[in-house]
């Protein structure tokens, strides 16, 4: 036994204890143990949800994997893409970047809570009046950048739109058909600013 705890470079003292060569359970646990779950409070299209979460997951995970809500789509990863964009306190932020237990008691809004029963946002509707998608795995992250640009103030013109919407990716390209719709939901919102 002597030889074989050397040859495995000194692992005698776990074999002594559980006579398998296995380490003990704590040691086994170690480093790898996973956090104790958060209790946390996601208001989501106003209504409070009570979940129970890995500290680690993501608002992004949170909103597909806990709430079932899917419109908000799992892209890069990294925040590059914004095809996971919502709305926290009527701000855009790309839910894959944010923890869900940071976001605990925020308001965030969804895909699914721009509409108004069967009355589609207006941006909803300008997209599909200017065709502002094509395979559409974009377009819930394009839609509420949108609706953030529009609110911000800074849909004044073309060239702005498409300076203040670079952080959503289109991989179909259907980036002059976007712009179009932000404009239309923009001037019908009056929020338009002139010069």
């Amino acid at each position: 036994m002597e030889r074989t705890a050397r040859a495995r470079g000194g692992t005698r003292l776990a074999e002594e204890r559980n006579g398998d060569g296995a380490a003990p359970e704590a040691a086994a646990q170690g480093t790898n143990a996973a956090p104790a779950p958060l209790n946390v409070v996601l208001r989501i299209n106003g209504t409070e949800h009570r979940l129970t979460l890995d500290p680690r997951t993501t608002l992004l995970d949170a909103l597909r994997e806990h709430l079932h809500l899917t419109g908000s789509k799992k892209g890069c990863g990294l925040g590059q893409c914004g095809a996971c964009t919502v709305l926290m306190d009527g701000k855009r932020v790309k839910s894959c970047l944010s923890l869900a237990a940071l976001v605990d008691g925020r308001e965030i809004t969804t895909i699914e809570g721009l509409a108004r029963g069967e009355q589609l946002h207006p941006l909803q509707a300008a997209f599909i009046e200017r065709d502002g998608f094509q395979c559409g795995y974009c377009t819930s992250g394009q839609i509420m950048a949108g609706v953030a640009c529009i609110a911000e103030g800074h849909a004044g013109s073309a060239q702005e739109i498409r300076d203040w919407m670079s952080g959503n990716l289109c991989r179909c390209g259907a980036y002059d058909h976007i712009v179009a719709a932000i404009q239309d939901a923009a001037a019908a919102a009056g929020s338009v600013r002139k010069g």
